[in-house]
């Protein structure tokens, strides 16, 4: 099932998409606020009526989560992105945060931030926690996502590595982008995902979520030995090969660029970079 949160001009609704089509969901409150009680919810949603639905183009998608309790990212997970970073393949996960700040929706404007010299691209397949836990056991890991999305995890990389620390380079305003919604898990094998990201229509990355180093149940179990997973926690997955930085010459983002970051059975979300007012 597809789940978004939309807004058609009165505020954020939660909707089922259906095709081209969203129906309103007549759920109250945020969809975190619902992914306890998901399982006896679910049978109801699936009923919808398509019909009964607008077409996806006349509303404005938003972030599924629009204020995560926490948006933790895994760096130099794909062996082909270690490999231009020039760097060795880490025998422990390499975690940062996102600020609350960074998050954007799956088609809105990002800032090229008036301090920005070097705006990157990273096209990621994004968790969204469903059940709280500690200490989850690899083989329970997939019982506590709630679903997937598609995100970007755009990076300021002056920022970036000026320090040893990634987090703010990685916090920018707006540099969080995903949805466009939320595919549930049990429509998902997050481990045979075609990945893909355009830059003004140019293909530069390009994998699947197979070459994961460290695949996506070994991230929840081992971000959930040091902290409580709550639901609508985000974690971005990694990110493959082909980013700016690396190219010869740098290819950094700039203001009228358009991105678009698609993965398959997820959607995609897209987004045109504007210089910060």
């Amino acid at each position: 099932m597809k789940i978004a949160v939309y807004d058609a001009g009165a505020g954020p609704r939660i909707g089922v998409v259906l095709g081209d089509r969203i129906v309103d969901a007549g759920l109250e409150g945020s969809l975190v606020d619902h992914m306890a009680g998901w399982e006896s919810l679910a049978p109801v949603l699936a009923a919808l009526d398509r019909e009964k639905g607008r077409p996806l183009s006349e509303v404005r998608l938003c972030a599924p989560v629009p204020r995560p309790g926490k948006i933790f990212a895994i760096g130099l997970n794909y062996a082909d992105h270690i490999a231009e970073s020039g760097m060795g393949t880490p025998e422990r996960q390499v975690w940062f945060t996102k600020a609350q700040t960074s998050v954007n929706g799956p088609f809105d404007p990002v800032q090229v931030p008036k301090v920005s010299q070097a705006v990157d691209y990273e096209a990621e397949m994004v968790v969204v926690i469903g059940r709280r836990g500690k200490h989850i056991a690899r083989e329970d890991a997939a019982a506590h996502i709630f679903g997937y999305c598609v995100g970007n995890d755009v990076t300021e990389r002056l920022w970036q590595h000026a320090t040893p620390q990634w987090s703010l380079g990685k916090s920018f305003d707006t540099h969080a982008p995903f949805g466009p919604w939320v595919t549930t898990a049990d429509e998902v094998d997050p481990h045979a995902l075609d990945i893909r990201c355009t830059v003004n229509g140019e293909e530069r990355q390009s994998s699947n979520t197979r070459h994961l180093v460290f695949d996506v149940f070994d991230q929840v179990a081992h971000l959930s030995q040091a902290m409580t997973l709550e639901p609508g926690d985000v974690i971005f997955t990694g990110t493959p090969g082909g980013i700016g930085a690396a190219m010869s010459p740098r290819l950094f983002l700039k203001a009228g660029d358009l991105v678009r970051v698609e993965i398959e059975g997820l959607g995609a979300i897209e987004n045109r970079f504007e210089a910060e007012a």
